[in-house]
């Protein structure tokens, strides 16, 4: 039973926040507080594993109370609550780590107490050690897809692209883009982006301690036919030594705030920043063909990930290009999967001709070409990704979309 505190000046939201509160079997309500000015002293009376903070009763109390807590006890998680996305932001950027927005429902907030409080560790908020970094910030807005490729040129960023491109084209959706591959990336290629005078992410690591959403806003370059939100890496490489893993957290965690997707493309070489969007990540699709060396490099991947048991249980393998003569020379799918020792999760098509004028054209396969194999199939994966009934058994059974 883990301990939890609420502060809350405004009495119907407090009322129904108990309520939940008190129907939810493994927390345990140690305190309430209707004053921000006080929650402080709750805290160190009550020493609870979480406090949940409702903004909106005086915000700018609320925030400078963040802080001082966020000061004082580096380890405890807050979760906030407002309805103002920019109060929400400044909540974060103050020592916040999780939020939800009302009107709240019980399974987001179940979803949300169940990720702060596996990162709690077992010792009481005043005991903990507070030089130690706070945890990676998880919030129940959005979802991160991570598309990692098994080397060179098996079609990572053409997955990565496409996928982020079909998403996009729901309404419901919105999608950012983030290349990650920060030396030799090449999103900006795939699909045409207008200029080179926008912010890259060199630039947002530069000023990470003046980050908001504003300029994280001018930093992403609008793709117009697809409505697709690209944030480009550095322009030039000389840049690329600025970026470290606690930008790309703070960069993900405000893109999280406006994006209920962010698909990332990263490099091939597992480096701190790669690590920090893995582990971040809700899934992360592994890209390979059903060639010797690019499956050889599946099993390493996969044996390096799986050093961090979190990050195996998150990776789904992709064949990219089945049904290829030229590439597969002789591998059957189910040799493929007695290989890597883990089943295939998706199958993408041949469909080279088609996906090379897609890229000469700076288009995604949605607007170029909608209805060729490869697109139907990435179409289905994006279904997949969203949780709607797709078989995804189904497809990794074929050798392509349509065979």
């Amino acid at each position: 039973m883990h301990r939890i505190a609420i502060v809350d000046p405004t009495e119907a939201s407090r009322e129904s926040l108990r309520t939940m509160l008190l129907g939810v079997d493994f927390v345990w309500l140690e305190a309430e507080c209707a004053r921000y000015e006080y929650f402080f002293d709750v805290i160190q009376n009550s020493l609870p594993e979480l406090v949940i903070v409702a903004l909106d009763g005086d915000r700018q109390k609320a925030l400078n109370m963040i802080s001082q807590v966020a000061s004082m006890y580096p380890k405890l998680p807050i979760l906030t609550i407002s309805d103002d996305s920019g109060t929400l932001l400044q909540s974060l950027q103050r020592g916040a780590r999780y939020f939800i927005s009302p009107p709240i429902n019980l399974e987001d907030l179940l979803s949300t107490l169940r990720r702060a409080l596996s990162e709690v560790s077992s010792a009481p908020v005043g005991q903990q050690d507070s030089s130690a970094a706070p945890s990676t910030v998880r919030t129940n807005s959005s979802k991160i897809v991570t598309v990692l490729g098994s080397r060179g040129g098996v079609g990572c960023t053409t997955i990565a692209v496409n996928l982020a491109a079909t998403l996009a084209a729901d309404p419901a959706n919105n999608v950012a883009l983030i290349d990650l591959d920060l030396a030799l990336g090449d999103a900006d290629i795939a699909i045409e982006l207008p200029g080179n005078e926008n912010i890259s992410l060199a630039d947002l690591a530069r000023n990470i301690e003046r980050l908001d959403m504003n300029y994280l806003r001018r930093a992403l370059v609008k793709h117009e036919s697809s409505g697709l939100s690209v944030l480009r890496h550095p322009l030039e490489l000389t840049d690329v030594s600025i970026i470290h893993e606690g930008h790309i957290e703070r960069i993900l965690n405000l893109l999280k705030i406006s994006y209920n997707y962010l698909i990332i493309d990263l490099t091939k070489s597992l480096l701190p920043t790669d690590l920090m969007a893995l582990r971040m990540s809700d899934k992360i699709l592994l890209v390979t063909q059903l060639e010797l060396s690019a499956l050889r490099n599946v099993v390493r991947l996969n044996h390096a990930l799986n050093q961090e048991p979190e990050l195996g249980e998150k990776v789904e393998i992709v064949v990219n290009r089945s049904g290829s003569d030229h590439l597969e020379d002789g591998i059957t799918l189910k040799k493929a999967e007695e290989v890597i020792g883990k089943k295939i999760y998706w199958q993408v098509p041949n469909d080279s001709k088609t996906v090379m004028q897609s890229r000469t054209h700076g288009e995604p396969l949605i607007k170029m070409a909608p209805k060729c194999r490869a697109q139907q199939s990435i179409q289905g994966l994006a279904q997949a990704i969203m949780g709607r009934s797709i078989n995804v058994a189904d497809n990794a059974k074929k050798k392509g979309w349509f065979s």
